[in-house]
C-alpha cells in the first residue's frame, strides 16, 4: 500500500496524528469516514499522485494511529472543530498554507467544519456520501431512525463499548477481498483496540451534541462556505433515497456546488476507487490555478 509515501506521527498539542503524504503538486487531504482509516485510500491517493497532486491521508483523532485527549462529558476533545484544527496543524507542519479537501462519511462533516472555521486554507472541497450533521437531524423520519439507529446507539453512555469490544469482528464485519488484504488488517488491528472503539463512539457523541450546536451557530450566522463544492454519492446506498438529490442540500451551504452519483457502495474509495479518482481529479484541476 502507497508506494512511495511517507509516513509521519505528528504532534498537534492534546493529540498525536498519524498520517501519510505523498506526490508533488497542488496539495490535497483526504479524510476518511467511519471506522475506517487512512488505509482506506490506498486505491485512490496513488490515482491522484498519478493525477500531479501532493496526497496527505491521515487518520483522524482517535481512529487508527492517531491519539486523541482523555474523554470529557462535553465531548469537545473529539468534536469536529479539534479534529479539523488538527488537519491544519499537519498540514503546516508539512509546509502546506492552503490546499483541498475530500470528506468521506464522518471526514466530509470534519471537512465542513474546517472549510467553515479557516475559508482562508482552504481552496477547494468534496464531499463523498455526507451531508451536514444538522442537515440529517433536522429530517429525522422513521427511515433515517431505522437505517441509521446506530448514530443514537452509539451516543449512549458506556454500552456500545461493551457490546462491541466483546466481538468486534461480528460488529464491524470487514471483507479482505473487497478492502484489500493490507488495508483490511490494518481497520482490524484498529477496531480491536478499545481505546480506538472508544474515540470513533466519541466522534459520534460529539456529533449530536457540540458538533450539532456549532452548526447550527454557523446556520443563525449565516456562514456559508466560500470555495467550490462537489457533492458525490453513492448510487447503491441510501443518501439519494433518503433526501433526493444531496446537490440541492449542500446549496443550502454554499453557492457553487456540482457533483454526481457513482456505481458504487457506501465505501466508495474500496469500491470504486477510478471513478472516485477521476471525479476528484477532474474538480481539482479545475482549480490548479489558485494560489
Amino acid at each position: 500500500m502507497f508506494d512511495g509515501f511517507e509516513t509521519a506521527q505528528i504532534d498537534v498539542g492534546d493529540a498525536s496524528v498519524f498520517v501519510r503524504f505523498g506526490g508533488t503538486g497542488p496539495p490535497v487531504v483526504l479524510l476518511h469516514g467511519h471506522p475506517r482509516t487512512s488505509a482506506t485510500w490506498h486505491r485512490v491517493a496513488p490515482l491522484l499522485v498519478r493525477a500531479g497532486h501532493t496526497v496527505v491521508c491521515p487518520d483522524l483523532r482517535g481512529y487508527g494511529s492517531s491519539r486523541g485527549p482523555h474523554f470529557t462529558a462535553d465531548h469537545a476533545g473529539y468534536s469536529k472543530r479539534a479534529v479539523a484544527q488538527d488537519v491544519v496543524a499537519v498540514m503546516r507542519h508539512l509546509g502546506h498554507r492552503r490546499f483541498s479537501l475530500v470528506g468521506h462519511d464522518r471526514g466530509g462533516s470534519v471537512a465542513l467544519r474546517l472549510a467553515l472555521d479557516h475559508p482562508e486554507v482552504v481552496s477547494r472541497v468534496v464531499f463523498a456520501d455526507c451531508l451536514p450533521l444538522t442537515e440529517h437531524l433536522s429530517r429525522i423520519t422513521a427511515e433515517f431512525a431505522t437505517q441509521w439507529w446506530h448514530w443514537f446507539f452509539f451516543a449512549q453512555p458506556d454500552i456500545p463499548e461493551r457490546v462491541i469490544c466483546a466481538d468486534p469482528d461480528s460488529w464491524y464485519r470487514g471483507d479482505p477481498v473487497t478492502m484489500g488484504e493490507e488495508n483490511y488488517a490494518e481497520w482490524r488491528q484498529a477496531t480491536r483496540n478499545p481505546d480506538v472503539v472508544r474515540a470513533m463512539l466519541e466522534d459520534y457523541r460529539a456529533g449530536l451534541t457540540i458538533d450539532r450546536q456549532h452548526e447550527e451557530a454557523d446556520r443563525a450566522a449565516g456562514a456559508r462556505l466560500a470555495c467550490p463544492v462537489l457533492a458525490l454519492w453513492s448510487l447503491k446506498d441510501d443518501l439519494e433515497d433518503l433526501y433526493g438529490d444531496p446537490r440541492v442540500i449542500w446549496r443550502r451551504w454554499a453557492d457553487d456546488v456540482s457533483g454526481h452519483g457513482i456505481d458504487s457502495g457506501h465505501h466508495i474509495a474500496e469500491q470504486a476507487p477510478g471513478p472516485l479518482a477521476s471525479a476528484l481529479a477532474e474538480f481539482l484541476d479545475a482549480g490548479a490555478d489558485l494560489p
